[in-house]
């Protein structure tokens, strides 16, 4: 299964990518993260349904200075070719 993931609140200067980056390879997701330009944080993510349960709400939650206002989390109907292990974009 594959997600597009959109995060919005205050989750830039505050190791959001590099939280997501850890928990997707706990989880052995693929995919990457990266900032937008208007302060949000995206990314596509593929793995297991349960597996991806698991990474949503982690980045619900998010890093410890991070304060998450929406996640938008949408299934994508074609399988990608992720990069695997999950990393940062820059």
């Amino acid at each position: 299964m594959t997600v597009r993931f959109h995060i919005h609140g205050a989750v830039q200067g505050v190791g959001y990518r590099r939280f997501a980056e850890r928990e997707a390879q706990a989880l052995q997701l693929a995919g990457w993260v990266r900032n937008e330009p208007d302060g949000s944080v995206s990314g596509e993510v593929e793995g297991s349904e349960a597996a991806l349960a698991v990474f949503r709400a982690r980045l619900a939650e998010g890093p410890a200075f991070a304060a998450v206002g929406r996640l938008d989390w949408e299934a994508l109907d074609v399988r990608s070719s992720l990069p695997s292990p999950f990393q940062i974009l820059r």
